[in-house]
């Protein structure tokens, strides 16, 4: 049996081909200021500053350069840009994270808690809205492309820096 012949007769037993594709939905007509809207009492700001946080952080802005421009407590704009799934913005490190969290489980107090992580209350008081608000899974994917651009930004930055910047290998001892 040759290849015309294979052919030939897989020509006779296929009448039509499926699509077998996964459906997408494309709501991109929809605004960043709709989608906060959505989502309005869970947001620690109006949709209309949290917007312009997004936007201006977004563009490698700080979190506080971010907040002035929105109206908005540098804090605040922490708050939202967790809840939108941006990581990083807890004062914290991981052990201290970790003595917030005991403390709101109630194994420590509050006063071993401040002194064991040594924050600052306002620090403290952001960790623990860190640790007790989890991101917004509509908002992370609304922001998805805004937060990425931070991101891009930052490599660019870095790339260009990279040349004043040292590595452990350039220590000499």
């Amino acid at each position: 049996m040759g290849l015309s012949e294979i052919a030939a007769a897989l020509e006779t037993t296929t009448t039509e081909q499926r699509s077998r594709c996964v459906p997408t939905v494309d709501d991109t007509d929809v605004s960043l200021r709709e989608r906060f809207e959505a989502h309005a009492d869970a947001l620690p700001c109006a949709p209309a500053a949290a917007e312009r946080v997004v936007e201006a952080h977004g563009s490698g802005t700080s979190v506080g350069a971010s907040a002035r421009d929105a109206g908005v407590a540098p804090v605040t704009a922490a708050k939202l840009l967790h809840r939108c799934g941006e990581a990083g913005v807890t004062p914290l490190a991981p052990e201290a994270r970790r003595i917030v969290r005991d403390w709101i489980d109630g194994r420590i107090s509050r006063a071993d808690a401040l002194a064991l992580t040594g924050a600052e209350p306002s620090e403290f008081a952001l960790a623990t809205y860190v640790e007790t608000h989890d991101p917004i899974d509509p908002l992370v994917e609304a922001v998805e492309g805004a937060l990425a651009d931070r991101t891009d930004a930052a490599v660019a930055k870095r790339d260009s820096l990279a040349e004043t910047m040292s590595s452990v290998t350039d220590m000499q001892f």
